[in-house]
């Protein structure tokens, strides 16, 4: 295989690596509040474009069909916001003796209790031809479970309360998911031949939003060098979150791929995606980003910890 043709597989790759080492050297391009201005390009522009995009790609009948797939929606709904968090808390009470960092614990308790994200779930499932639509679903679906979910969870494992701003998530979540999901459909029925026809790269489009948002949350990272933790305990926690995101995802798959499962091989990629992956911030910056900060820890360090765990 030529150089060029690897490129041409690979792009995505490496065009992750490009973000990073241009977010990381020049962070305040991308920071909340810098030009690219990411509060409003990303959490409202890009993330309505992925699922514009997704409803203008997607055909009705496939939305309709994942709508009735209750069974996957019931393993993905259980797994992300009852096993996901009860599974964190078990482990890190054997944590809880080492000498991590106690507010890194809290924190990845805090991640454990949060819905799985709006946007990168559905592009990773896009991208390697999984079931889109049951992941557009499981997204939003979840979203919405979490702005009810996710405070009464953070009180049971964190003792800890919150008051969250219930209409403005919901209105953002419709506007920025449901709306341009439903505009995309409608658009698809004046110009279907043309989609068929000219075939275009939708999943190309979604890919490369995608590297936007993991630009803007490395800027974000790289902006806050001055963490006030120690070096031993962010190391093992960056290696702990490896461990749970790779140890989840082969148990997502396992029990997906059983026999008898009745879930087809598009589903089991929806499914390990939708399940394993947590947002901590719906907005930049959210409320959901400020509610773990607020019910977590008051002090600078913890919003810092806190975007250095945080998945989009």
């Amino acid at each position: 295989m030529g150089a060029l043709e690897r490129l041409r597989k690979d792009w995505f790759i490496l065009g992750i690596v490009l973000v990073i080492t241009a977010a990381k050297l020049q962070p305040d391009f991308g920071v909340k509040g810098g030009p690219l201005k990411p509060e409003i390009t990303i959490t409202y522009i890009a993330v309505s474009a992925i699922f514009f995009n997704s409803g203008l790609s997607l055909k009705t009948e496939e939305l309709t069909s994942a709508l009735m797939h209750v069974k996957l929606h019931l393993f993905v709904q259980i797994f992300t916001l009852v096993f996901f968090p009860t599974a964190i808390w078990l482990f890190l009470q054997l944590l809880s003796i080492t000498p991590i960092n106690e507010w890194l614990l809290k924190g990845l308790q805090t991640v454990g209790c949060m819905p799985p994200p709006v946007s990168s779930a559905v592009i990773l499932t896009k991208a390697v031809g999984g079931n889109e639509a049951a992941a557009i679903f499981n997204s939003a679906f979840g979203s919405f479970l979490g702005i009810v979910i996710t405070p009464l969870l953070l009180l049971l494992f964190l003792g800890s309360s919150s008051s969250v701003p219930f209409s403005s998530i919901f209105s953002q979540l419709f506007m920025t998911v449901v709306v341009p999901l439903i505009i995309g459909q409608i658009v698809r029925r004046y110009i279907k031949e043309w989609l068929e026809r000219k075939k275009p790269p939708f999943g190309a489009i979604s890919s490369c939003v995608l590297l936007m948002i993991i630009y803007t949350t490395f800027c974000d990272t790289f902006s806050n060098p001055n963490i006030d933790l120690d070096k031993f305990s962010l190391i093992i926690i960056v290696f702990i979150i490896f461990s749970i995101q790779l140890g989840f995802m082969l148990l997502t798959f396992f029990f997906s791929t059983r026999k008898n499962s009745g879930f087809t091989a598009a589903d089991t990629v929806a499914i390990v995606f939708c399940s394993t992956h947590k947002s901590l911030t719906l907005a930049q910056p959210g409320p959901f980003q400020q509610l773990c900060v607020c019910s977590v820890h008051p002090a600078p360090s913890c919003g810092s910890a806190g975007r250095v765990l945080s998945d989009k």
